[in-house]
Order: C-alpha cells, then structure tokens, then sequence
C-alpha cells in the first residue's frame, strides 16, 4: 500500500480513534533515533529475504488455539501479530517474524527475537515509552509508523498489528497469505493484553479496531497480489 492509498485511512482512524497525528510523527522520529544510534535495523531488502511465497500471519483471535493444536505450518513463513507470539512459543514455534507495537508480553517478544524472529516495531503516539524502553533490548528490527515514512522507518499500511503483519507480507513478496486466528467477534483473546488471563469481552475501542482491521484487510484482498485464505479450525 503507497502512502497515497494509506493516507485517506489513516486520516479516518486518526478522526474516529482520537488520536494525534503530531504524537505519531514524534513517535515515529524517536524510533528512527532509536534504530540509527543502536545499529539494530534492517531494511526492507533483507526482511524480503525470509519470507517466502507462502506466509501464515497469526492474530491473537480467541481460534488461535485450536488452530496451532490442529494445523500444519511447517511450508510457509511464520508471521506473528504481537500477542500471538506468546501462543506460538507455548506451542513450540519460533515465528520468522513479529509485527508488534510493544503491547504484547515483551518476555516472550524477546526470547523469540534471541532464537532467530525478526522483529517489525510499530511507532505510534500512544506507545512512546515502551519504544524508549524496549528498542534498544532487541536485533534485528524493521522500523514502521502510520504516517508518513521516513528513511529506514517504513509505513506498508494497516493498522492493528494482524492487519499491518498481512500488509507486510503483502510488501516483502507473498504470494498466498494465510490468517490464523483473525475472528474479530465480541471476544477478545487472552493473547492480545498481558494483562488478559482469559478470553474476555470485547471492550469499544478493540471492536473499533476490528472494524478498521476487517475493512483494511478486504482492501488488501482486492487490490493485492496475494491470494488471502483464512485458516478455519474446528470448534
């Protein structure tokens, strides 16, 4: 997604959310900071270079569950949305990559990031400290914002981290994009907060958030290269 077609969402989300689009410029500049004074980053090239034809981006969907109990992954690139990454690991995956904005259980971002998993760090203006935080503990990082890119900070678009990890696949070359535990209900999964312990009830602004990571996602059905699936366990 250019930032041409980006721009009229972001301008929406940023309306309807009440978010601050100074606050996300700031955010993104300090993780630029961040990346070029730590070394750490990678560019898009080299994250291109692990993801193959076929990728399986996981959400952090109450079917997760039942869906890394059943399915088989092993032929294609693993994609983490945040919070997932914790379910992954307890099912005995390393994901190739985690597309995170630092809301997820940070122990478990970290040790897949020390086994191998790149990392795709989202700015924003609501995550300031947990990038000042939390930038300089890991490698290997892809630097993205939701407004306008800057040099080795890259805006792919989309918005929560699930919809943004299937533009990212999106970007670096898929060609067939599974999601996993995508359910957008009016249940949230326990993987999605550390501070959740079980699946809880959808609050207002995550059901927002699914609104705009549905339509974001059929948009990129439409008007990508990737055929997109999704990954139905049984009940």
């Amino acid at each position: 997604m250019r930032w041409e077609d980006w721009k009229p969402f972001y301008t929406r989300i940023v309306r309807e959310m009440g978010y601050s689009v100074e606050e996300d410029r700031k955010a993104a500049e300090l993780l630029r900071a961040l990346l070029l004074e730590g070394d750490e980053y990678i560019l898009r090239d080299e994250l291109a270079a692990v993801v193959g034809r076929k990728v399986y981006v996981f959400g952090a969907g109450p079917s997760l569950e039942n869906a890394l109990r059943e399915g088989d992954f092993s032929d294609g690139t693993l994609i983490a949305a945040d919070g997932a990454t914790s379910a992954l690991l307890a099912a005995g995956l390393v994901p190739d990559i985690i597309v995170t904005d630092l809301d997820g259980r940070i122990s478990d971002i970290k040790l897949a990031n020390d086994r191998g998993a790149f990392l795709a760090v989202h700015a924003h203006g609501d995550n300031v400290k947990k990038i000042s935080v939390y930038v300089p503990m890991f490698s290997r990082i892809l630097g993205t914002c939701q407004t306008e890119p800057l040099d080795v900070v890259y805006n792919f678009g989309g918005f929560t981290d699930g919809d943004r990890a299937a533009f990212l696949a999106e970007e670096l070359g898929a060609r067939e994009i599974t999601l996993v535990g995508f359910d957008f209900g009016t249940v949230v999964g326990r993987w999605s907060k550390p501070r959740l312990k079980e699946h809880s009830p959808v609050w207002e602004s995550k059901r927002k958030k699914f609104e705009f990571a549905k339509e974001l996602l059929d948009w990129l059905e439409k008007n990508g290269r990737a055929r997109i699936t999704r990954f139905r366990p049984d009940p």
